[in-house]
């Protein structure tokens, strides 16, 4: 850490957000770019093929599953993950994909809730996502919210008093600890990252980056993490959908 802290503490020139858009595919290896582009050897597939088995397994009381509502997944999912988040008419705050199906799930299949960062919860996400995926992002920006997650992005936290900006703004395209920093698009969710070894989703990595800077990261389901996610798709609207993505 003593190493890396001169580091970090170079992110502190305010330039703002990306002008040329990135996505995180463009500053991978070769041999990551190559991993996803082959869905017979990209590892995300491995949860993509889960959660197609969800879709149209019942679950609950009711004996209902997601086809039962939605039928065929690439017909009525396509384009779907390139608008959320999005507002919810019903609590009026931002809504991700993932608690969307998180709700559907519990309020429409009265089935009991997929813990988060499971197998099956990051299964369904990525089937549905798969489903848009070479769309563009176009996620819909006029609301208040874009803002407070811009505020949240730009904001200073943790004992190393780090903001997302001051890297993923300022010093995207450098490099910290032998990695390029990207722009940090979430463009890729939910994604297979070799750090990891395993499926993981915006919210995690959030989290990992909150830690990072040794602060208390938001809860999963807080509006803040929610205000935080919509920003960041308005901020990488126009790149392509690319879940299951691979990264580093």
């Amino acid at each position: 850490m003593k190493r890396l802290l001169p580091l970090l503490l170079l992110c502190s020139i305010a330039a703002g957000p990306p002008v040329d858009l990135r996505s995180g595919y463009d500053d991978a290896s070769a041999e990551t770019r190559a991993m996803q582009d082959d869905d017979g050897g990209n590892p995300g597939f491995l949860w993509v093929r889960e959660g197609e088995a969800q879709w149209s397994q019942p679950a609950g009381p009711l004996g209902k599953s997601c086809a039962s509502c939605h039928g065929d997944a690439t017909v009525s999912m396509r384009g779907v993950a390139a608008r959320y988040p999005l507002i919810d008419k019903a609590t009026n705050r931002p809504m991700t994909l993932d608690r969307r199906i998180g709700e559907c799930r519990t309020d429409r299949q009265q089935a009991e809730a997929l813990p988060p960062e499971s197998d099956a919860a990051l299964g369904l996400a990525a089937y549905v996502g798969l489903q848009s995926r070479g769309m563009p992002l176009n996620v819909d920006a006029d609301n208040p919210f874009v803002a407070a997650g811009r505020r949240l992005f730009e904001t200073r936290m943790g004992q190393l008093n780090l903001s997302c900006a001051q890297c993923h703004d300022d010093r995207a395209g450098m490099k910290l600890a032998g990695a390029v920093i990207p722009q940090g698009h979430p463009n890729g969710y939910p994604e297979y990252r070799l750090e990891w070894q395993a499926m993981g989703s915006l919210n995690r990595r959030l989290r990992n980056c909150m830690v990072g800077v040794r602060a208390e990261p938001f809860p999963p389901d807080s509006p803040e993490m929610a205000a935080l996610a919509l920003y960041l798709a308005v901020r990488a609207k126009g790149l392509k959908v690319e879940t299951p993505a691979v990264r580093p």
